[in-house]
């Protein structure tokens, strides 16, 4: 498990308006479909909560909490409508399996 979130953090890509996040064990955000089992075993909350506001983060998301906007910013944001971010399947597949194993490891509620 350590292995796995590790291998995660080395191969991160750094997030760009043009770039997807690109993970080791996982694929990039914008055209690997993630798996729910490698999501339970690596990441940890920190990680996973990266991870899927950095898919909206990459297409100029308006991040409305604190966290968000420490975390990334909101420099060249375009809306805080993530529903108007013209993700493709991918991205809005990734993001919401994110989502889901934060809440099946008690990340969010």
């Amino acid at each position: 498990m350590r292995k796995l979130a590790l291998a995660c953090l080395i191969s991160l890509v750094g997030a760009g308006s043009a770039s997807a996040g690109c993970y080791d064990v996982f694929g990039c955000t914008n055209a690997s479909r993630f798996r729910m089992d490698d999501l339970m075993s690596g990441p940890n909350c920190e990680f996973l909560y990266t991870m899927r506001n950095g898919i909206y983060a990459e297409h100029g998301y308006c991040f409305h909490t604190a966290r968000g906007r420490a975390t990334f910013g909101n420099q060249g944001c375009v809306t805080g409508n993530a529903n108007a971010l013209g993700l493709n399947p991918t991205e809005r597949y990734n993001a919401q399996i994110i989502l889901q194993a934060e809440r099946a490891k008690g990340c969010v509620e």
